[in-house]
């Protein structure tokens, strides 16, 4: 155990989160301006988003909810706020551009949705909470871009919503690789379970019928 690990284990954290039977996925800012690399914003998430893609289907086949968040701004940038004074590449995400777009490898089924937001969170000033809460999410499986941003800050929202939280370790993806491995250690230790591919589709397969049903309805 490295010292980081065991100041971390002493004060508590890590412990696994309750696995409900109504889950939903959370698929953040796989827009184009973030996954691919010929954006200024963006750097090549193939790997990722192609993992998200079997995720996401998986989750159709089971009637678990699928919601995609998108970040898009009027093109007078009245509405991002005092964000773009941090981050000045977010004023390229303007509606109607094509980094503000969907990455085409992630069709959306007919009962998905596609949130835009002006924040980090996909929770912040959206209507995602009201969205599982009326599905009757207890669960919220997230992917997405960036693993140290708009990820991170979905993930600290989604538990403080009351949901038990899982980011899965192969859908989420970052520019570097130090922010991307400090922000997963962290938000296992004190927010979230960070899984597999594999244990989330394992997790996914065996939502109840009955309760699949239930949260479509």
């Amino acid at each position: 155990m490295s010292p980081t690990e065991d100041v971390y284990a002493r004060a508590g954290f890590g412990h696994s989160i309750v696995r409900g039977e109504r889950p939903a996925l959370l698929v953040v800012d796989f827009s184009r301006g973030f996954t691919e690399a010929e954006f200024p914003t963006g750097t090549d998430l193939s790997a990722e988003v192609e993992a998200t893609a079997r995720l996401a289907e998986a989750a159709r086949s089971k009637s678990v909810p699928v919601i995609f968040t998108v970040i898009a701004f009027h093109e007078t940038l009245r509405d991002a706020g005092v964000w773009p004074a941090k981050f000045p590449g977010a004023t390229a995400l303007v509606e109607g551009t094509p980094g503000v777009d969907l990455d085409p490898r992630l069709q959306p089924g007919p009962d998905d949705l596609v949130v835009v937001k002006k924040g980090a969170s996909a929770f912040f000033g959206t209507n995602v909470a009201g969205i599982l809460a009326a599905q009757r999410v207890d669960t919220v499986i997230v992917c997405g871009a960036t693993t140290s941003g708009c990820v991170r800050a979905s993930v600290v929202d989604s538990m403080q919503y009351g949901f038990q939280t899982m980011v899965v370790r192969d859908c989420v993806g970052d520019r570097a690789a130090g922010p991307h491995e400090a922000n997963l250690f962290d938000m296992q230790a004190k927010y979230a379970d960070v899984v597999s591919l594999d244990q989330a589709l394992e997790y996914v397969a065996g939502v109840p019928a009955t309760a699949a049903a239930a949260a479509k309805a």
